[in-house]
């Protein structure tokens, strides 16, 4: 069996990884908070997470690993944007504008992401579905000293736990009052305590609780729905380096006092952030755009996700439009290949081991490019699906074994023979500029002209010709 070594970011050291019970390999991924559309660096972690499960079910089983993903869908954030459109004029209750702004969001993110080519968990929880739960895991943090309820509020006490707090993130607590911005309020024991509860009003959502009309705070969703769904005790847990504190070191926390006798998480794997033609992606840098609005744009899915895996994930990944005009040309060029092959099948060793190496994404990219050049079709095919790249057939963007150019080369040639005959080469000029700015690439020698379709290729546009 393929060894899978991953780099742990509770020990910082890379690691053989060895599953609590290898028939039921478990992961659990933070999610999105479901109020807007996901923007690209939202996109980074499920494509690195979707590539480790890909390698998980292929060393273990498909049958024997079970990935969850949650959704945020009560919070701050998606209570305003449904207040924004009660005061617009939107028809229903705030809590059913709410209910209204989750679902659409959801189904924005599974199609955005699927454009990706990720695979669907096998669990993907709401928070919303869990609040019993999570009610419950708050009584019994109060009952073991480790919470306390305070003014409607419930408030994780970090003294509590104060040796083991900062652990993952290597800060101790005093270094984090210091240098962290935390919430200031009359009711906290310590300036760290963190919300596990906290009151809501009538027209907002909320549920009955011990402490009053309330939701939960932020952290202890993803604490209840992996105790719920994962156990006291699993194998993998993932997100964003931004994620790491506070959000992980209080999962941690409140997991660990909940059920002093699991372990949590064995393994914290965290990618790192996206930044955006050298810069970090902001609106006020007008450098900030969702998913959706490249694949608007014609940026296929496949070649984002090309982009991401070109960068190690515990490296920063810069996007930039030239990268993207690449990998769409190489991209093409593995299609064509591929499309000479049928079916699914295993893929190539040598992808599968760099992947097996802390998801060495960049080394299997540079195998796919040896597969290409040794023409192993086979090879290359298997290895594209394996990858996340490929299914069944070539993606209707990159088919262009369906367009016939041979007119449009013949037309360019003739054109070309009367140029060099009477000394015009006007109209040579007209359709070569013509057929570059439809995506082709032309070539033009002694033998004749050809036709080859490059980045951004649309058939559509030599109908203008």
């Amino acid at each position: 069996m393929t060894t899978i070594k991953l780099h742990n970011t509770r020990t910082r050291t890379k690691e053989d990884f060895v599953p609590i019970d290898p028939d039921n390999v478990r992961m659990y991924v933070c999610g999105p908070t479901v109020y807007d559309r996901a923007h690209l660096g939202n996109a980074r972690p499920v494509v690195v997470f979707d590539v480790l499960y890909r390698l998980l079910r292929h060393v273990y089983g498909a049958d024997h690993v079970t990935y969850v993903r949650n959704f945020t869908d009560v919070d701050d954030k998606i209570n305003a944007t449904a207040l924004a459109r009660k005061q617009a004029g939107a028809e229903g209750t705030l809590e059913q504008l709410v209910q209204e702004r989750s679902d659409e969001t959801i189904g924005w993110y599974l199609h955005d992401m699927g454009a990706l080519g990720t695979l669907e968990p096998n669990e993907m929880p709401r928070a919303t579905q869990f609040i019993a739960q999570m009610i419950a895991m708050i009584e019994d943090l109060i009952a073991k000293g480790h919470a306390y309820a305070a003014e409607g509020h419930v408030l994780f006490a970090v003294d509590s736990w104060k040796e083991s707090y900062g652990k993952l993130s290597g800060r101790s607590v005093d270094d984090m009052i210091a240098g962290a911005r935390v919430e200031v309020a009359p009711y906290k024991k310590n300036p760290m305590d963190f919300v596990l509860w906290k009151p809501s009003t009538d027209e907002l959502p909320g549920w009955d609780s011990p402490w009053g009309r309330g939701r939960p705070g932020w952290h202890i969703e993803c604490s209840a729905m992996s105790y719920e769904l994962l156990g006291e005790s699993f194998d993998i847990h993932g997100g964003g380096n931004d994620l790491m504190f506070p959000h992980h070191e209080n999962e941690i926390a409140q997991s660990k006092c909940a059920h002093p006798h699991g372990e949590f998480a064995r393994v914290w794997l965290h990618n790192e952030m996206l930044q955006v033609e050298g810069k970090k992606m902001s609106k006020s840098l007008g450098n900030f755009f969702t998913v959706h609005d490249l694949l608007e744009q014609g940026v296929p899915g496949e070649v984002i996700r090309f982009v991401f895996l070109q960068t190690h994930y515990r490296k920063p990944m810069d996007w930039t439009e030239k990268k993207a005009r690449e990998a769409e040309r190489t991209l093409r060029k593995f299609y064509a290949q591929a499309a000479q092959g049928v079916g699914y099948g295993e893929p190539h060793p040598q992808i599968v081991n760099f992947l097996a190496d802390d998801l060495n994404t960049a080394g299997a990219i540079a195998e796919l490019h040896q597969l290409s050049i040794a023409d192993d079709v086979v090879g290359l095919r298997h290895s594209l699906q394996f990858l996340g790249l490929l299914g069944k057939d070539v993606p209707s963007w990159a088919d262009t074994a369906s367009v016939d150019l041979s007119a449009h080369a013949d037309r360019l040639a003739k054109a070309r023979v009367s140029a060099m005959e009477n000394k015009d080469f006007s109209e040579v000029d007209r359709l070569k500029a013509a057929y570059v700015a439809a995506g082709l690439e032309v070539r033009m020698s002694k033998e004749g002209v050809e036709l080859v379709p490059g980045a951004g290729f649309d058939a559509a546009k030599l109908e203008e010709v």
